[in-house]
């Protein structure tokens, strides 16, 4: 069951300052993601797979710069899950597709604390409603996949204090935005990691 951030659907096709789809680089870029497509299932599969596995995750490939805007995580082609997700919903939201922003608490190494957040998607899809698909890059252990009506994310919730929070929401948490916009280097993102046992107006993803 989830909740929204916003009830108004407008809200969640909006270009803002980090969700900034209006900007040249990434109108060029649908143009070139989806010019033969024509239904929104394949369009979102399509936006979803070039976000995924042409956006290098900044710790897995150990990249700078950090990136956090949309157009900056296209330009750099690096980015931490919370910036993919932000191209992600750039993309889809250039194509008129509702996409918003959740969020995960997930051990960071060997299913044991220290906790961190994890940022994925939320897509609206005519058939099936709102989506969850997760595009920060696949790995050994790590099978995300675009695969309505089955959800299949990067990572489980398997871990005593790990958890799906519930809200959709249409423009990134202020904690992510400022880790990123603040950061030096993607090792500073790795040592500051976002924890929140809860998040106000949160509850479980499966409640």
């Amino acid at each position: 069951m989830e909740l929204l951030s916003s009830q108004n659907i407008q809200d969640y096709l909006e270009s803002t300052h980090f969700i900034d789809w209006k900007s040249p680089a990434i109108l060029e870029q649908v143009k070139r993601i989806s010019q033969e497509l024509s239904q929104p299932e394949q369009i979102a599969k399509a936006c979803f797979l070039f976000v995924r596995d042409e956006i290098k995750h900044s710790w897995d490939h150990q990249l700078n710069p950090v990136t956090c805007r949309a157009s900056d995580v296209l330009t750099h082609k690096t980015g931490f899950c919370y910036a993919k997700s932000h191209l992600l919903a750039a993309l889809l939201r250039a194509n008129g597709i509702p996409a918003g922003l959740c969020y995960q608490r997930l051990t960071i190494s060997n299913d044991q604390p220290p906790f961190c957040l994890h940022g994925l998607n939320a897509i609206y899809l005519p058939d099936h409603g709102w989506y969850r698909v997760d595009a920060r890059g696949n790995k050994p252990g790590v099978d995300a996949q675009f695969c309505p009506p089955t959800e299949q994310l990067a990572f489980p919730i398997i871990s005593e204090g790990e958890q799906d929070f519930a809200t959709i929401y249409a423009e990134p948490l202020p904690l992510i935005t400022e880790l990123l916009e603040s950061a030096a280097s993607y090792q500073e993102v790795a040592e500051r990691l976002p924890d929140a046992v809860t998040l106000n107006n949160h509850r479980p993803y499966d409640a």
